[in-house]
C-alpha cells in the first residue's frame, strides 16, 4: 500500500503475466507482501483516503477481483468515496470486466505488443494482443475518454500505456493506429520510454532487448502517435 496527495496505490502480487523484462519483478512476479483479507483491504482503501489521496489505485488486481469487490464493499459502507482505478496489463477476460461494470471509474491498461510471436516469446502469452483488443473494447464501452475535473484531475474514462521496446517499433505502430482507429483519435495515451534490461533479459537471454530505448525510438514513437492522429498524449513515464 502507498499513499500520498496523489493516487492512494494498492499493489497486489502475482501478475497473470509472465514478463521476461519485468520492472517491478519483485511484486509482480514473487509473492511478497501480506495476505489480505476483504476487511483488511477495506481498512486499507479508507486510510488512504484519510491521508487525502485523489484515488484508490488498484494494481495488477485481474486475478483477484472477485476478492477486491468484497473488501470495496465494506468500504463504501463505511464511507469510501474516491475513484476507482484499474490499473492492468489488459489481460483481462470479458468476465471479469464485465462484473466491473459501474464499479471502476477509471481504466488504465497497458498494451504491450501487438504481434503474437512477440507476446509468446516476452510475456508467454501468444493471446495476449487479441485479448487486450477485447479488453480496451470493453473498457471504453464502459467509461468512455478520459475526462479532468476542474482542477485537472482525472475523474473518469480510459488512460492506455504503452511502453515502447526497443527494435520493435513496429507493435507501436499497429498498437497506436488500432487505437485511433477502433477507439478514438481523442483516446488519452501515456507513450512510455522508461524501459531497461531487467528481470530475466541479459546478454544471455533475450538479447536483442538488453538495452534501454534510444532517443530516436522514443522520438519515432511519438511521431507514430501524431501520424496516427493521436493528440492526447501524456509523455510522463
Amino acid at each position: 500500500m502507498r499513499g500520498w496527495k496523489g493516487s492512494g496505490t494498492i499493489f497486489f502480487s502475482g501478475c497473470n503475466l509472465r514478463c521476461v523484462f519485468r520492472q517491478n519483478w519483485q511484486i509482480s512476479q514473487q509473492v511478497e507482501g501480506m495476505p489480505a483479507s476483504p476487511e483488511r483491504l477495506a481498512e486499507m482503501m479508507l486510510q488512504l483516503q484519510e491521508q487525502g489521496v485523489h484515488n484508490i489505485n488498484w494494481v495488477t488486481p485481474e486475478h483477484v477481483v472477485p476478492q477486491i469487490l468484497e473488501g470495496l464493499l465494506i468500504a463504501v459502507q463505511r464511507g469510501l468515496h474516491l475513484p476507482i482505478v484499474y490499473n492492468t496489463s489488459a489481460y483481462d477476460s470479458l468476465h471479469t470486466l464485465q462484473l466491473l461494470d459501474g464499479i471502476i471509474d477509471i481504466y488504465m491498461p497497458d498494451f504491450k505488443f501487438w504481434y503474437p510471436e512477440r507476446a509468446h516469446r516476452y510475456l508467454k502469452a501468444r493471446d495476449y494482443p487479441e485479448v487486450a483488443r477485447q479488453a480496451i473494447r470493453e473498457m471504453h464501452r464502459q467509461v468512455g475518454l478520459l475526462k479532468f475535473d476542474e482542477n485537472g484531475l482525472a475523474k473518469r474514462g480510459l488512460l492506455v500505456r504503452h511502453l515502447v521496446m526497443p527494435g520493435h517499433l513496429e507493435d507501436t505502430r499497429e498498437i497506436l493506429h488500432w487505437l485511433a482507429k477502433e477507439i478514438s483519435k481523442d483516446t488519452y495515451v501515456n507513450i512510455m520510454a522508461q524501459y531497461y534490461p531487467a528481470w530475466k533479459v541479459g546478454p544471455d537471454n533475450y538479447p536483442e532487448i538488453n538495452r534501454p530505448l534510444t532517443q530516436q525510438e522514443h522520438v519515432a514513437a511519438l511521431s507514430i502517435a501524431q501520424e496516427a492522429g493521436l493528440w492526447r498524449l501524456d509523455q510522463r513515464i
